[in-house]
């Protein structure tokens, strides 16, 4: 398989130091009600590390005993990170619903690559991590397990 390009702008180690270190409210789109999906696992290592998770899935009512989202705009309140587990072709209509919801960041998972994405995100004034799994990271960065 053929390893896509990733511009660097899109994986700065600063941006996701400062993401990690600072964010509290994650919405993760594309989160799984079933344990095996890695959209489960992160969001369940992102809660127990103490952030504020808002599953976004139109498919679940709820998700471990919090209240589930069909869409961004649906929030609540404006989240810090958008946690991206749906496929590229999805990204440019989610970039713009984080901008629209008045999110701070949109962070694509790995193998989760949409320039087209990240350009809009970016552009509405969000950061972008791209091609990174903010559990991996949180684990790197905030040394919590």
């Amino acid at each position: 398989m053929q390893r896509t390009e990733i511009d660097p702008r899109w994986q700065d180690l600063s941006v996701i130091e400062r993401l990690v270190r600072e964010s509290r409210t994650v919405a993760v789109v594309g989160l799984s009600g079933n344990p095996g999906r890695p959209s489960f696992g992160v969001a369940r290592y992102l809660r127990q590390a103490g952030l504020r998770i808002f599953p976004v899935n139109p498919a679940l009512s709820s998700w471990q005993g919090l209240p589930a989202y069909a869409t961004l705009a649906d929030l609540p309140e404006p989240v810090d990170i958008v946690d991206v587990f749906r496929r590229p072709e999805h990204v440019p209509d989610i970039a713009r619903e984080a901008v629209s919801a008045g999110a701070g960041a949109l962070w694509l998972q790995l193998g989760v690559i949409s320039e087209e994405g990240a350009a809009l995100a970016a552009a509405g004034g969000l950061d972008v991590v791209m091609d990174r799994c903010l559990a991996v990271e949180h684990r790197e960065v905030v040394g919590w397990s």
